[in-house]
């Protein structure tokens, strides 16, 4: 953390606004603040850019963003006792916090910025995957931020970030590296955290791919679903709830029809995902 912030211990923060953490909202607070610092420092250079924060709780996220750099962080919340604790945040660093009371899943995140921007928070776990799907799936692409940087439960991290043929590879690994680079950067402790959760938790970076190959992103996803929805099948049967019959589609894309979903690549979904969007367009 810089030396320059001179406000006051983040446990002491948390005293005065009464901020024990609530389970109906998903919170774990961070209050180290080399992590933090880290976790900031993890998003790149933030001189010139707008970073969103969801879920900044007591701020210590929020005040290492600002201190490594950021030019304005916005902030939403949906707690007002921890808006009170952000309000001193944002009287002490004038025109660089934007703090928003509110439901993540419901804010137009593209009325809100301008300009380079980066999402770094540490995610509350009830609506950590809701919200990635919508940022991954943000049209148009490339997308309004230019990088990622969240923190999942482990056993989240590893899904978006699993390679073929691992029991964690599904839907959300296809989804996540279809239209960006991942990489798990570092573990975080239980301990790190009030209260301590029962599980790692892991920081994980994402960078959008300008050009990802192009597809139709809804028949993706349903192509996905359908072949994850029964894993152990053969992509011959698991693909019936997607197209009556999906031999044709298997062909077309050079995938054996008795290959089982967690064999294929993100290229050989893509590629599935077109043939059968071409088969749809042709009956």
């Amino acid at each position: 953390m810089s030396a320059t912030d001179d406000l006051p211990p983040l446990r002491d923060v948390i005293r005065r606004h009464e901020l024990s953490a609530k389970k109906s909202l998903g919170q774990n607070f961070l209050l180290d603040l080399n992590l933090t610092g880290r976790i900031a420092r993890a998003a790149g250079p933030l001189e010139g850019a707008t970073v969103i924060e969801v879920g900044p709780g007591p701020g210590g996220l929020t005040r290492a963003l600002i201190t490594n750099g950021a030019s304005k962080v916005i902030a939403i919340e949906r707690d007002a006792r921890a808006v009170a604790a952000l309000q001193e945040i944002a009287a002490h660093y004038p025109g660089r916090l934007e703090i928003i009371e509110g439901d993540a899943l419901d804010f137009d995140w593209q009325a809100h910025v301008a300009g380079p921007t980066r999402i770094a928070a540490n995610l509350p776990y009830n609506i950590a995957t809701a919200l990635l799907i919508g940022w991954l799936t943000a049209e148009p692409w490339p997308p309004w931020y230019d990088t990622m940087v969240l923190m999942f439960q482990r056993e989240v991290a590893e899904r978006i970030t699993a390679a073929p043929g691992s029991k964690a590879y599904g839907r959300l690994s296809i989804l996540a590296n279809w239209r960006c680079e991942t990489k798990i950067l570092f573990d975080i402790a239980p301990t790190a955290f009030v209260p301590p959760p029962k599980v790692t938790s892991s920081v994980v970076r994402f960078i959008p791919r300008i050009t990802p190959l192009p597809c139709d992103r809804r028949m993706l996803e349903r192509v996905t679903e359908a072949a994850f929805g029964q894993r152990r099948k053969m992509l011959r049967q698991s693909l019936r709830s997607a197209s009556a019959d999906p031999i044709p589609a298997l062909e077309a894309a050079g995938i054996a029809p008795t290959a089982r979903a967690e064999e294929i690549s993100v290229e050989g979904f893509v590629a599935l995902a077109n043939a059968l969007s071409s088969g749809a367009a042709n009956t």
